[in-house]
């Protein structure tokens, strides 16, 4: 009787430790990672730099403000500076315009137009938009503790969530605009970047932390049937899955052309974002897996071979839209690696190409001299997806792998 009281005790004396053991293990990780929000010191430049370019770059009477000459820009590292631009820059309604850069030391006569255009709701998710200041600001607000960064985070989440299809798209532009920007926008990583700022959310990265619970779920909830969506809209127009369109129409969920230049179209360009976001997802349902597999089996059997493009030097050419110096030539090469093209034909799966006039042409060189050399027609980015396939394979889908069955 004596040895069982001990035992017990013993037993219990363990588990307790054991409880304890894992309750200062959970406080240690939690704490690092605590601790590695608070030493946010930097912001990174690169989610921004589209934006930029098109400031600089690209004048356009509709912006609030235009960069004035030999202005500087803040460092990455005076992120209350930079931050400060971002609230400047968001609109009454949560959201921020395209094409401004954040790091631009404003005068005092452009912040005051910026403070004077707070109502307009020219706002977007277009080149990087919206998400990524909503991103940077929790990090700022983390780090600092100042609340009008946590304002203006809880303001652009609201404007995702109000934005958003109860079909779980998101368009490029809202308010929605009469023209293909209210479409459902895969297109420059529109949809995947709105995405994964809400699975940071989800996943609970601590610079969220603030976010209270009730607000924690709505947001949950927009990620979850934006996933649904993304599954809902892989084209299956011959049989089996295969990839992405660019946009989607926000009532049919049926592929839609953008730009003039952009058909309705399988578009290895804008999946290769689609699928390496699924294939971030931890312990991911069987429909996303099938996705990513079809995904995979696509890019193999959308690969072309022996073709390398060629830039090359060009007479001087000025048009409506552009400067040109130089041409493109697609050529054969025995010693290419496996290139892509942006777009294949809905139903017949052939690489197409288009111009301005929105006719369907079969090589590039039948593309005018301004669209050829003036857009990304042919694309290598599949193979970073088929490059990372194996180990994704390995872990959540060991049973079945796509490769084997191509060889």
């Amino acid at each position: 009787m004596k040895n069982r009281t001990q035992l017990r005790k013993t037993s219990f004396y363990l588990k307790t430790s054991i409880i304890v053991i894992m309750m200062l293990f959970s406080q240690l990780i939690q704490a690092q990672e605590t601790a590695s929000v608070l030493k946010f010191t930097k912001i990174d430049m690169q989610p921004f730099a589209d934006n930029t370019h098109h400031w600089y770059d690209i004048f356009s009477k509709d912006n609030t403000v235009n960069p004035l000459p030999g202005r500087p820009q803040y460092k990455p590292t005076e992120i209350t500076k930079v931050a400060d631009n971002m609230l400047l820059f968001q609109k009454n309604n949560g959201g921020w315009p395209k094409n401004y850069d954040v790091f631009a030391i404003l005068t005092d006569a452009q912040k005051d137009s910026l403070i004077a255009a707070k109502g307009e709701t020219h706002t977007t998710f277009d080149n990087g938009s919206t998400y990524n200041q909503i991103a940077v600001l929790a990090n700022v607000y983390s780090a600092t503790n100042v609340e009008k960064y946590k304002n203006a985070v809880l303001k652009g989440l609201d404007f995702i969530l109000v934005s958003q299809f109860k079909n779980g798209g998101w368009p490029q532009y809202y308010p929605l605009e009469e023209k293909y920007s209210s479409h459902i926008t895969y297109n420059d990583g529109a949809f995947i970047g709105i995405m994964e700022l809400l699975k940071d959310i989800k996943d609970g990265k601590p610079q969220f932390s603030f976010i209270d619970n009730k607000f924690r779920m709505k947001l949950i909830a927009a990620f979850d049937n934006g996933l649904s969506c993304i599954l809902k809209t892989q084209i299956n127009d011959a049989g089996k899955p295969t990839a992405w369109c660019q946009q989607y129409d926000e009532v049919s969920l049926q592929p839609a052309w953008a730009r003039k230049f952009e058909p309705a179209s399988i578009c290895n360009s804008e999946s290769v974002g689609v699928v390496t976001f699924l294939m971030s997802i931890d312990h991911p349902q069987k429909e996303v897996i099938n996705a990513v597999q079809y995904a995979i089996e696509w890019f193999l059997e959308s690969k072309i071979y022996n073709t390398r493009v060629k830039t090359i030097t060009a007479p001087r050419m000025v048009t409506n839209w552009r400067v040109s110096t130089t041409d493109r030539i697609a050529m054969t090469d025995n010693t290419a690696p496996p290139i892509w093209t942006r777009f294949y034909e809905l139903k017949t799966h052939r690489p197409i190409f288009c111009d301005r006039d929105s006719k369907i042409v079969y090589s590039l060189a039948e593309v005018t001299r301004e669209r050829r050399d003036g857009y990304g027609w042919y694309v290598y980015s599949p193979q970073q997806v088929l490059d990372i396939y194996p180990e994704w394979q390995k872990k959540w889908a060991a049973t079945n792998d796509v490769f084997k069955k191509k060889k």
